[in-house]
């Protein structure tokens, strides 16, 4: 079972603020954004940007990296914790 959320900092836009995501989610994030060449609060202001009002933007995140390695299977270097409690 993945740990807690941790409290992230970013900046989007020029303007300061943070994120709650668990170890799992966070890791996999900055994997996406690394092998999208992007710099992870580019990529957040992006998913920051095409996010529904009423959807938070931990959520948002979390749902960007699911899609994310549903569509890209293999791709990246999934922390063993989510894959060991998943099979």
């Amino acid at each position: 079972m993945p740990g807690r959320p941790v409290k992230r900092s970013l900046t989007l836009r020029g303007h300061r603020t943070s994120v709650s995501l668990e170890d799992e989610f966070w890791t996999v994030f900055r994997d996406i954004a690394t092998r999208e060449g992007k710099p992870v609060n580019a990529l957040a202001a992006e998913i920051d940007g095409a996010r529904e009002v009423e959807t938070g933007l931990a959520s948002a995140i979390r749902v960007y990296v699911l899609t994310w390695l549903l569509e890209n299977p293999g791709q990246s270097s999934i922390p063993k914790t989510m894959v060991t409690e998943a099979e």
